[in-house]
């Protein structure tokens, strides 16, 4: 039955809106993507990405439909004159003839475009490997065992393995396609006795089965030089086997492969298909015999009876392959043995003390609550779960450690949540937020040297620009701009006014270039086809001036950008020339370093503080299995107008491989500002990969390195007993150096939890001049692993007595252990943990304060108000630089520093008489409360002093002392609650 003629012309038009429709929304995202990159003037990246995905798009389709639909084509033409009748009979490929052939042609251009449409999208995912292969760069290092260039295996060889692979792929569809015409046309019938084939039939399927076995002699021969990436001996690379029987093998089977192919090609002129079966059984029987049993023999019965000894030559290779690839080399490692006393004296205490003061006791794992609670300001704003350690000169002309972070952006009110205070509103961020790393107040609180709205403090320049219009919260998108850019203008909500009673705002026009403009219509449309949202075309607030603020984290920006780079996964913010600015760590990485061992990154970088950094991140790695890393790129964006800026640090052949295909897009090292280079470290993720190799390629000899026996670990993270201590980010001093700005780390030995190494970089040093120190403790030291000394600390009777006064009543206060600092000191190695207390009950007021501080150096464990008594505790002596008995803040008036210092002195006696009355037998709860009613009144009279030291050096109360109890605190035996970041 047809259909009336209406509807038949309905269907067409249908499908045409529905194609235009399907056109529209591609074009609305291919095209808002290049105003993104237009915006960011990294256009070259979109184009250049674009136009090559395109290239190989329609190469590959057309050499898939070429290879594919020609072969299906040439059967059809090939197909037997009189048809299937020339066998005799029928056939069950009749019916399946007569029901496709009135639609043949239209089949074969739907099948052709879906195999193409595949193909296409197949060779164009791949277009990283033709670039790579289109601009590889030399790297001067050749491989031990082909002495070819190491970017022959990075660059050229992942190449030709995927164009193998899409012929292989192109030429077994041809050969089904082929087959499949053949049948339905006659071209052969499968009948008693066997199989009848046409000449033409037999001899097409003959010549493509002879240019498959051609394309398996090629990957036989290709083969051999991917035997540098073996796994099959004790360590990646090409094991003796490989090379003494694999290695011949693939070679033997090459040759009998270009053999066989002959012998199918010969099968064209010499009917019968004797050749073809000889050839096929000849190539089966080779590839089982020489490609699998003989090695599997060599490695059965000569490796593994002795294969310690025939495996040291290229255990050796791997070991000096991985130390490169992952550079913790000879050049780039310095070892060094350290017999790490367990005692010192107080003069070995003096001439080290210099580096104590300074020492940051802060954890950015912790206080997150903290800024949140003190400088959170409004409710919309937030503070990420990780904080940030960076370093600034103060005007001293000192470098302190500094717990840095932004105050970004966060949802509106739940009762103000609509598109406009969503899009139009809330569109920023405010301010910089710092603290010493070495200084609280009086209640253990941060000393902030960059707070507030607006921001005042030491760290807060002249014509500061704290809008953070690109950060680490910013919403999806939104819409800012207006005809009168500048503060006091427009709509968006800039911050809190408190001059207008508490509860008016300050607003703010964005006068930046970020951006896209989004004035007119068609870019609206295209924005609303995006985003799905009519408002952006409806709404009269989106005019003329309007700007489009989307893929605002860093990390989005910067892999959109450097689409080639592995992001750091911990952006970290500054001040660099009265702007806040993103810096990010990128790495170049690759899979294909010959004999270097395939680690996975994530396992890498995974420790206790992974699951804060990656929370809301996008995760920009190319790969997760990598056996090469470089810091070959230090990336900024510019919190204010999202400008992304891409500096060579590091540079390397991948780099420089990667710049031959996008040009001038990343900067030479010498285009660093100096405000910035102040503040670039040693990126934590690299750090941590190094640290992971380093467990067991600290090993050297290959013998040594078989055994496995001096292999070491990271520790667990001795606060959670989880996962691995994350390194630390420190101002220290290594033996026999200056003091620097470090990165930290620990090993253990496996199986045990005494320390084995210590390690640390200078973080601040240029990438040729950072070297990674170890500092290796003999195999039977007696110092303890980090594990252990929180073990000590918490099973010291002193210790755990105090702790439970720091509980409080009926366990009111949670004991929060920071993190645990090692450092070189005295010959040995001391320890060093803040502790911080907070409310035990949930409230949306409660936040950790630094009120205590562990140290422990040998067995001797001290537990003190500041990091000075503590030491005192166990050196018998505070550190000659000690600032214990000095006013507590700088420049003030001799009247006032005298009340500061008689208001501490009443502070230390009242919590002197409330011990006093507890440690008597029994305790005089009076006298106890007492005490604390005089020490309240002493906080309170030292607050309004407003007295702020250095955490080093004041002594603050216990929160036990806060009210006096109605019962006698816990015993002292009593398990401890911990906590860490």
């Amino acid at each position: 039955m047809r259909l009336p003629r209406r509807p038949r012309l309905l269907l067409p038009v249908a499908i045409a809106l529905v194609a235009l429709v399907a056109f529209f929304f591609l074009f609305a995202g291919i095209y808002t993507d290049y105003l993104w990159y237009d915006s960011v003037q990294f256009t070259a990246v979109f184009t250049g990405v674009l136009l090559t995905q395109i290239v190989l798009f329609l190469v590959g389709a057309l050499l898939m439909v070429g290879i594919a639909g020609g072969n299906m084509l040439l059967a059809f033409r090939m197909r037997p004159m009189f048809g299937p009748a020339m066998f005799g009979g029928g056939s069950g490929a009749d019916r399946y003839r007569m029901a496709l052939d009135p639609h043949r042609k239209l089949i074969f251009i739907v099948g052709m475009a879906v195999l193409a449409l595949f193909a296409g999208s197949s060779i164009a995912g791949q277009w990283k490997t033709w670039l790579e292969f289109a601009n590889g760069v030399k790297s001067g290092k050749k491989d031990p065992m082909f002495g070819l260039d190491v970017s022959f295996f990075m660059f050229d060889y992942p190449f030709i393995r995927m164009a193998l692979n899409f012929l292989f792929t192109a030429i077994i569809i041809s050969i089904v396609l082929a087959a499949i015409t053949h049948y339905l046309y006659g071209g052969f019938r499968l009948q008693s006795p066997g199989v009848h084939a046409s000449r033409a039939a037999r001899t097409h399927l003959s010549v493509l089965l002879g240019v498959f076995v051609l394309l398996k002699a090629v990957a036989y021969w290709v083969d051999r030089y991917g035997l540098v990436f073996s796994d099959r001996g004790k360590v990646f690379g090409a094991s003796f086997t490989d090379v003494n029987a694999v290695l011949p093998a693939k070679t033997i089977l090459a040759i009998i492969a270009l053999i066989c192919a002959v012998m199918l090609f010969a099968g064209v002129v010499r009917p019968g298909g004797m050749l073809p079966g000889v050839s096929f059984g000849l190539l089966v029987l080779s590839a089982v015999l020489i490609g699998s049993v003989y090695p599997a023999l060599v490695e059965q019965f000569q490796v593994k009876p002795n294969q310690q000894a025939k495996e040291r030559d290229y255990i050796e290779r791997n070991i000096a392959a991985t130390r490169d690839a992952y550079k913790v080399d000879a050049k780039n490692v310095k070892v060094t043995g350290y017999q790490a006393t367990t005692s010192a004296t107080e003069e070995v205490l003096q001439k080290e003390a210099s580096s104590i003061p300074g020492l940051r006791l802060l954890d950015p794992t912790i206080l997150s609550p903290t800024y949140q609670q003190l400088q959170q300001i409004k409710g919309y704003y937030q503070f990420p779960e990780q904080l940030d350690i960076d370093r600034y000169k103060m005007p001293d002309g000192k470098i302190r450690d500094t717990v840095v972070s932004v105050r970004d952006i966060g949802l509106p009110p739940e009762q103000e949540r609509n598109w406009i205070n969503s899009r139009l509103v809330y569109t920023h961020g405010f301010g910089f937020v710092a603290a010493p790393g070495n200084q609280v107040d009086s209640v253990g609180r941060p000393i902030f040297d960059a707070k507030d709205i607006p921001p005042v403090g030491e760290l807060v320049p002249q014509g500061f620009e704290p809008r953070v219009y690109f950060g680490e919260n910013s919403p999806e998108y939104s819409i800012v701009g207006g005809p009168k850019p500048g503060p006091g203008q427009g709509r968006e909500l800039d911050y809190p006014d408190d001059q207008q009673g508490g509860s008016g705002q300050k607003n703010n026009t964005y006068a930046g270039r970020g951006g896209v403009p989004i004035g007119n219509f068609f870019t609206k449309l295209l924005y609303a086809a995006k985003y799905g949202e009519t408002n952006l075309l409806l709404s009269s607030d989106v005019n003329e001036y309007s700007r489009i603020l989307y893929d605002r984290k860093p990390l989005d920006r910067i892999g959109k950008v450097a689409p080639f780079l592995t992001l750091d996964k911990d952006p970290y913010p500054a001040i660099v020339n009265n702007r806040i600015v993103w810096i990010v760590d990128g790495y170049t990485t690759s899979d294909s370093y010959p004999y270097s061992q395939r680690k996975s990154l994530g396992e890498l970088t995974t420790d206790v503080q992974t699951s804060r950094l990656i929370a809301g991140q996008p995760q920009a790695v190319p790969t997760d299995v990598i056996n090469y890393m470089r810091n070959s790129v230090k990336a900024t964006v510019d919190a204010y107008d999202g400008t992304v800026t891409l500096y060579a640090w590091d540079e390397d052949p991948v780099l420089k491989t990667w710049q031959g295909a996008f040009g001038t897009i990343i900067k030479p090292r010498s285009a660093i500002p100096a405000d910035l280079r102040e503040h670039l470290r040693y990126p934590a993720d690299l750090f941590k990969a190094q640290r992971e190799i380093l467990t067991q390629y600290h090993v050297t000899n290959p013998d040594a390195f078989f055994g496995g026996q001096d292999f070491w670990k990271v520790p667990e993270d001795p606060a959670t007993k989880k996962s691995k201590q994350p390194p630390y980010y420190v101002t220290m001093k290594m033996p026999n150096s200056a003091e620097r700005f470090s990165l930290t780390t620990t090993f253990v030995p496996n199986g045990r939890q005494n320390m084995a190494a210590f390690m640390a970089v200078d973080a601040g040093a240029d990438p040729d001049k950072a070297t990674l120190e170890i500092l290796q403790l003999p195999s039977n030291t007696a110092i303890q692993g980090p594990p252990q000394a929180q073990n000590t600390f918490l099973s010291n009777p002193t210790v755990s007595e105090r702790l439970n006064l720091l509980r409080g009543t009926g366990g009111a206060t949670e004991v929060i252990y920071g993190n645990l600092l090692t450092l070189p000191f005295g010959g040995g190695l001391l320890y060093v943990e803040p502790v911080y207390v907070q409310p035990k009950e949930e409230s949306a007021g409660r936040f950790p304060s630094l009120r205590k501080v562990l140290v422990l150096f040998g067995d001797k464990v001290g537990f003190g108000d500041t990091l000075d008594a503590a030491l005192k505790e166990v050196f018998g002596v505070a550190p000659p630089t000690s600032t214990e008995n000095k006013p507590p803040t700088q420049n003030q008036p001799p009247q006032q520093q005298t009340q500061l210092t008689q208001a501490i002195a009443e502070v230390n006696r009242a919590y002197e008489e409330g011990q006093a009355a507890l440690k008597a037998s029994p305790p005089d709860w009076v006298k106890y409360g007492e005490a604390q009613k005089k020490l309240e009144a002493a906080l309170k009279q030292l607050e309004a002093l407003g007295a702020a030291v250095p955490a080093t050096s004041t002594p603050s109360p216990t929160p036990a002392a806060s009210t006096p109890p109605s019962t006698p605190p816990p015993s002292p035996t009593a398990t401890p609650t911990s906590t860490s970041g």
